[in-house]
């Protein structure tokens, strides 16, 4: 055991993922890019949601402020690290700063499980029972239940970072993946880890599989009540609004399921896998809800409206 503890690791090497080495520049650039525009799209949504008193009395509407502050955090403590793989230069991470990140990670992505679901069960309200969704759905309540979202999911990242590394780590210190997550950082522990994958398998399939399983027959139902609109331009004003939650939901759930519910979670495809809950998602979110939300864009054009009065005032 001395000898052990002699050699624990104080820092880790994210070796990231396979690339062709000539487009080194031009990933570096793109995800740069990718960056950018995350933050500037969600920082966008917040500003306009919080701004725009139509929007922020909305429940909807306080679920995607929030959405945008956690695609923001994402996209902030991995795509910044994802790009030194992109570099000539090798920059280790510290345990603390592994740590960290593994937390966070999961902390906020379990928090968009539970928001994902909660804005599905909003939609069902709104089409299912709109009659009765001002008093069961109104601003005091969805700030409630999001209240609970983030406690829940602190609650999971907490559990995951404080079961991986209160395991040793020795060496060697490479994680081969572009940041630390579960998988990759327990492949180098230097105890048996089988319970720690147990109980990794057992609740993020827990929080994957009831989320997505409320989602789901969330919008069975909103289907069901939409294939009883009448007119066509209603049907089509629903499935417009509930068809863009439902594109974010499935690229989001189906990479996390393909990297977490397997019992050896040790692909190739783990890293492209996790691209699109850490860097893709949180980019294409503000697309996805600006450019097919009605009441967004027409708060977007209030919003420009009033700057350009003030600046010609």
């Amino acid at each position: 055991m001395e000898s052990v503890n002699s050699t624990l690791l104080t820092e880790f090497i994210l070796t990231g993922i396979p690339y062709p080495l000539r487009l080194r520049t031009f990933l570096f650039v793109f995800f740069l890019l990718i960056y950018i525009l995350t933050q500037l799209g969600n920082l966008l949504i917040l500003i306009t949601v919080w701004v725009d008193v139509q929007l922020h009395a909305h429940p909807m509407y306080i679920f995607l402020g929030v959405l945008s502050v956690i695609d923001m955090a994402i996209s902030t403590i991995i795509v910044p690290r994802f790009m030194m793989n992109f570099t000539l230069v090798i920059t280790p991470i510290s345990f603390g700063g592994c740590v960290t990140q593994l937390y966070f990670y999961h902390f906020l992505g379990s928090t968009q499980c539970f928001l994902y679901t909660l804005m599905a069960y909003d939609r069902y309200l709104a089409i299912c029972r709109p009659l009765h969704y001002p008093v069961l759905m109104n601003a005091k309540l969805s700030t409630l239940l999001v209240a609970g979202a983030w406690v829940a999911g602190s609650i999971h990242g907490a559990l995951q970072a404080i079961l991986t590394f209160r395991l040793p780590y020795c060496g060697p210190n490479q994680v081969e993946y572009f940041f630390c997550d579960i998988p990759a950082v327990l492949r180098l522990a230097c105890a048996d880890t089988t319970v720690n994958k147990l109980v990794t398998l057992v609740d993020i399939g827990v929080v994957v599989a009831s989320c997505f399983s409320l989602i789901l027959l969330s919008y069975i139902r909103i289907i069901q009540a939409i294939l009883r609109i009448h007119t066509a331009d209603g049907r089509r004003r629903a499935f417009s609004t509930c068809g863009a939650h439902v594109t974010v939901v499935t690229v989001y759930y189906v990479p996390c399921a393909f990297i977490y519910l397997r019992p050896e979670a040790n692909s190739p495809l783990d890293g492209a896998a996790a691209l699109f809950p850490t860097a893709i998602t949180p980019f294409v979110n503000p697309i996805i809800y600006t450019l097919r939300n009605q009441e967004v864009k027409l708060a977007l054009k209030r919003m420009i409206g009033g700057c350009r009065d003030i600046s010609e005032f």
